[in-house]
């Protein structure tokens, strides 16, 4: 019988190859080399396919693997001479450093899939084994501390009520407001656009292709209709009983205006249009102009008479076909019957109406103040806005309004 042929060694036998990978590949990245998720992945296939059988088919395993550009060379054999040379490792991670590994050799022994343990010289580097690893103890927790995860400066005021916060603090959850509007409700055009989907025939590129083909229309070209922004108009109560929301709403009016063309009005009183303070570039400037132009803020409350002047006057038209947002908490120094009327000629001429309570959200909450009473039966919506994060999801609920299918599976609450 032939002799049997002696055991090629392997280096690193019995190490996780992806551990080696990704630990290595951590030692490269601090030292300046870029090194992605696809060269690691790389290294570890091909330690896999290959299992290195010297330093030197190691070393031209992982720059094949790992080294892209001709400049990233010279780093990359710095830190290949640091792992896997007997000379004293660089100082590139001392902190990752275990303290009992220090005074130790080079590679550590760790334990295979197997269950047998690397002889000694082999193993992983010192370098890739974690803290916990190295220690041993695994009673022992000293250093091992995880930071506690505290939650983003926008991320803490989100639930605080609006009486609660500064003018600061307003300002930079209105900017949060502005980047959360990405939807925006949309209406059928009149122009049309080739889709494979439309349902409509495109007559002029039907007959245009079925000249190529002796006027037999072989292939039918559809269109369907490009769709168009939905008018969006909201009415802000700016009364006495609204004082505390009333500047968290006018954040909001002001991301609508400079998002999207909408209109927006406030309301004590008398009406008073908006639009074109809160287009202000500066959200101070902005906001000062908005509160200097309604001299009735934080009175009275007419929400019947100034829904009646608003469809009386030239800016009625703004309602025809679009989605009304009414900001306010119901209460209305007018009777009932005056806020049935208005809210019955709102209800025909606007698409969708979308109120918004401050105290929807409150447990045990009933719509039983005469004008909101009166007011609910024409709302497609009455949805919850005592903080930002209530007007976030009023937000992302406009691009639902253009849903009919919606409103018939769920009424208003």
């Amino acid at each position: 019988m032939p002799a049997a042929e002696p055991a090629v060694p392997v280096l690193l036998r019995g190490t996780d190859r992806a551990a080696f990978a990704v630990a290595f590949v951590a030692r490269l990245r601090r030292a300046g080399l870029r090194v992605g998720i696809t060269e690691t992945d790389d290294l570890a296939r091909a330690l896999a396919v290959s299992p290195p059988t010297s330093r030197t088919v190691l070393y031209w395993t992982a720059r094949v693997s790992l080294v892209r550009r001709h400049d990233d060379l010279a780093v990359f054999e710095r830190v290949f001479a640091t792992v896997f040379d007997d000379t004293p490792p660089l100082p590139l991670s001392r902190s990752a450093l275990p303290p009992k590994s220090r005074e130790n050799s080079v590679h550590v022994a760790v334990p295979g899939t197997g269950g047998e343990t690397t002889a000694e010289g082999e193993g992983l580097p010192w370098a890739t084994l974690p803290a916990a690893v190295a220690a041993g103890d695994e009673s022992a927790d000293d250093g091992l501390g995880l930071p506690e995860l505290q939650p983003s400066a926008l991320a803490a005021l989100a639930d605080v009520p609006f009486e609660e916060l500064d003018q600061a603090q307003t300002e930079a959850l209105g900017a949060a407001l502005r980047a959360a509007l990405t939807h925006w409700p949309q209406r059928r055009g009149r122009r049309h656009r080739t889709d494979p989907a439309g349902r409509r025939v495109a007559l002029r590129p039907t007959i245009a292709r079925a000249r190529r083909t002796g006027w037999e229309a072989i292939t039918v070209v559809r269109e369907r209709p490009i769709p168009r922004p939905r008018r969006v108009v909201m009415l802000c109560d700016v009364s006495e009983s609204m004082r505390a929301q009333a500047a968290a709403y006018l954040q909001l009016m002001r991301a609508f205006t400079t998002v999207a063309d909408a209109e927006v009005f406030a309301f004590a009183t008398r009406l008073t249009r908006l639009t074109v303070p809160l287009r202000h570039t500066s959200a101070r400037e902005a906001i000062d102009q908005a509160g200097a132009a309604v001299d009735d803020r934080f009175g009275g409350t007419r929400i019947a008479g100034n829904i009646t002047a608003l469809l009386d006057s030239h800016h009625g038209d703004t309602v025809r076909g679009g989605v009304v947002v009414v900001a306010s908490d119901g209460w209305d120094s007018d009777p009932p019957e005056a806020m049935t009327v208005a809210m019955a000629r709102l209800r025909r001429r606007a698409y969708r109406v979308l109120w918004l309570n401050p105290r929807a959200g409150t447990p045990g909450w009933t719509p039983k103040v005469g004008g909101m009473a009166a007011a609910l039966p024409f709302c497609d919506r009455l949805l919850p806005a005592a903080t930002f994060t209530d007007l976030t999801e009023a937000v992302h609920h406009l691009h639902d309004l253009s849903r009919p299918a919606s409103f018939r599976s769920s009424p208003a609450r």
